[in-house]
């Protein structure tokens, strides 16, 4: 199983960081929708490391149709082939007070956007009348001096993030692939997102060669107790963020821990973070993240995803709150190879 690391630095350091993870044996890298626009790293260094490239998430409902195909045309053009367009919805506070931008139903609206930037991608790679008229968004002018023509290297896979059953179906029904959210365990995996792939590409008319899905996972890893017991507090931390959110309960639902949503939310309204932390305990911890040496880490993920009918054969992984060092890395990374 190969690896992807996120390339979690500034635009004009991403180049040296991008150095560092792939020189620790990342097949790619991947940017996160922070503090930091989501394509400029990968633009810095694509064609400049051996490596593939991918958006992890680029929040599309914000993002005209039109700019996520020039976008990513000119990444798929600068990385030689290697680009992957990774696109998500956010929650609707995002949408519409971070963004400022316009909230609609999430699974529909993310049908017709990787539809319309599909469009657009074929229609110059083709040379075909471009004519996409959806509820949201309509594409049907496109005048010569805009058309940048065939890409050498075709245009690039459209990936969708998703956790919840609707927006997995919309993912295996209309993109090219399935980012898996982090934030799940192995038998929400098994017993929600698989399913709901199934039941996507049975309405695409697709099987599932066609479809590539993309496991994510957080890992909380170390040697010592020492750096075990600061990565899993980052970890905690993340994990409950992540559960005060009310669209990540049904993961907390499918093992037994529903209730703690919204106990995690009333918290976080409060500001009490430290008592959110508390909530995680070691048995929640190693069920939504994967913890312990690179070689135990290694051996959880291969149990999670190794050998399932679709799966990519590579993992992204996150390390939230810690640094692991390039030799663990590259353990982990070696590990996984074996498995």
């Amino acid at each position: 199983m190969l690896v992807d690391l996120q390339l979690d630095a500034r635009p004009d350091r991403a180049l040296a960081r991008a150095r560092e993870l792939t020189a620790a044996g990342a097949a790619g890298l991947f940017t996160f929708e922070g503090p930091h626009d989501v394509f400029l790293p990968l633009a810095a260094i694509a064609g400049q490391v051996d490596a593939d490239l991918m958006t992890n998430v680029a929040i599309a409902m914000p993002r005209s149709p039109m700019h996520l195909a020039h976008t990513a045309w000119d990444l798929q053009l600068m990385s030689g082939g290697r680009f992957r367009l990774g696109l998500g919805s956010q929650v609707q506070p995002h949408i519409e007070k971070r963004y400022g931008a316009r909230w609609s139903p999430p699974a529909a609206r993310m049908r017709e956007i990787v539809g319309a930037v599909r469009a657009i991608l074929t229609a110059w790679q083709d040379g075909t009348r471009l004519d996409f008229r959806g509820e949201h968004t309509t594409h049907t002018l496109m005048p010569p001096t805009f058309v940048p023509g065939p890409n050498p290297f075709g245009p690039p896979p459209i990936l969708l993030g998703a956790l919840g059953p609707l927006m997995t179906r919309t993912a295996a029904e209309a993109a090219d692939g399935l980012l898996v959210m982090p934030f799940h365990s192995h038998r929400h995996f098994h017993e929600r997102t698989l399913p709901a792939v199934a039941e996507g590409l049975a309405l695409s008319g697709r099987t599932a060669d066609a479809f590539a899905v993309f496991p994510q996972a957080i890992l909380a890893m170390g040697r010592t107790d020492e750096e075990l017991a600061t990565a899993r507090a980052g970890v905690r931390a993340l994990l409950a963020f992540y559960g005060s959110t009310p669209a990540y309960r049904p993961v907390l639902d499918v093992e037994g821990w529903g209730e703690l949503q919204p106990e995690l939310n009333r918290l976080s309204k409060t500001g009490d973070v430290a008592s959110m932390v508390r909530l995680v305990d070691d048995t929640l911890l190693a069920t939504i993240a994967v913890t312990g040496t690179p070689e135990e880490c290694a051996a959880e993920i291969s149990r999670r995803f190794g050998g399932v009918p679709g799966v990519a054969g590579r993992v992204c992984c996150y390390f939230p709150g810690h640094d692991p060092s390039a030799d663990q890395v590259a353990d982990l990374v070696a590990a996984l190879a074996d498995a």
